[in-house]
């Protein structure tokens, strides 16, 4: 009744230990000059044929205040706080009656370590007829390859060809025949009948309309094949197999907040900005010397020489910047049904935090 049934469990049995397979084996890639021992890590970059210039000292800012906000700005931005919180009732924010605003500045450090940094591993992809260039010259080494850096300070990826080591293979899933078993009925090209679990009759002796009496159907996967189009090759049969570098251009940031007695948490500071007081940006900076608060100044030396140590071991850095953020935070006393209670307004973006704001409730979806 299956005539290529044989031929389909022989296939499925040549093919049975190659099913699941996550990458070729390592026999299937020859030696390349160069990329012994690939696949552990980051590469460190090669020692510079020059000494990298010096970091400059940056000239020194004046301190700035901000001014305070007003009542009228205070107030408006509790309102759009509440109204962005579906439990909380109006009224505190409408008919509450600012007693006081106690004004607070706090000064935030931020260092960013613009890296370039390679890696490689051996990769493939289907053969249509792509050029094969292995052993017709010696491959550059992964620093070597010149490559075109993004914008500073952004985050990039980018997949490259290694010159010179591209070389075509059987496809190690389908051995090179361009199909592999299929997995939903191991290679048959049939399975059990669903309908009448492979007794061929439904109920008391009516014969299975869904097998015709068979007791086993087309496998709905491979149409009956019992075997689908490799997935590796795409039924190309062949790979082409090279080296592949992967260049990561990375911002590594870091930020260091003055401790200030407001009462604020200063997690809540890490999604506003300030007023910037101070920029510098140069291949390697230096700490930030002179500045009004002594603590930024000790940030700033621990963070450059931690950053500068940290990624030169794996990476090239390319160019570092740090800035000095004056963030203002205004503490808001108000009075509400006999009661007094405070929120925060900080930021450039007028945030608000109010932990005990007083007129929750509670919504229920229906």
């Amino acid at each position: 009744m299956y005539n290529n049934q044989e031929s389909h469990a022989m296939f499925a049995q040549q093919g049975v230990n190659l099913q699941g397979a996550n990458a070729p084996p390592a026999s299937m890639f020859g030696d390349v000059p160069g990329y012994e021992g690939m696949g552990g890590g980051y590469l460190p970059p090669p020692i510079p044929a020059y000494p990298p210039p010096a970091p400059q000292p940056a000239p020194t800012q004046p301190e700035w205040n901000i001014p305070s906000i007003t009542e009228d700005t205070a107030r408006e931005a509790f309102l759009l706080y509440v109204s962005s919180h579906c439990c909380y009732r109006k009224a505190p924010a409408v008919d509450g009656v600012i007693t006081n605003m106690d004004a607070f500045n706090t000064y935030r450090y931020r260092l960013e370590t613009f890296t370039e940094s390679r890696s490689t591993e051996w990769d493939h992809e289907e053969y249509n007829g792509q050029p094969v260039d292995a052993y017709t010259q010696p491959a550059p080494g992964p620093w070597d390859i010149k490559v075109q850096a993004p914008a500073l300070f952004q985050d990039h990826t980018e997949d490259i060809k290694v010159p010179y080591t591209s070389s075509v293979k059987d496809c190690h899933t389908c051995v090179g025949m361009g199909r592999s078993p299929c997995t939903e009925c191991s290679g048959a090209g049939n399975k059990v009948c669903w309908v009448c679990n492979g007794s061929g009759i439904r109920g008391a002796d009516d014969q299975c309309g869904h097998c015709n009496g068979r007791g086993r159907e087309n496998c709905s996967h491979c149409h009956g094949h019992g075997s689908r189009e490799c997935e590796s090759c795409n039924g190309k049969r062949q790979l082409l197999v090279y080296i592949k570098l992967k260049v990561t251009w990375a911002n590594n940031i870091e930020d260091f907040i003055v401790e200030q007695s407001s009462g604020l948490k200063v997690e809540n500071l890490s999604k506003v900005s300030g007023k910037e007081l101070f920029r510098d940006a140069q291949y390697m900076v230096y700490p930030v010397m002179g500045f009004p608060d002594p603590a930024v100044g000790q940030a700033a030396e621990r963070l450059v020489r931690d950053h500068q140590t940290k990624y030169s071991e794996s990476a090239r850095i390319l160019q570092q910047r740090q800035t000095i953020e004056l963030i203002p935070i205004t503490k808001v006393t108000y009075k509400w049904s006999g009661s007094m209670h405070t929120y925060f307004v900080y930021g450039n973006e007028f945030q608000v935090n109010a932990d005990d704001y007083p007129a929750t409730c509670c919504c229920t979806v229906m």
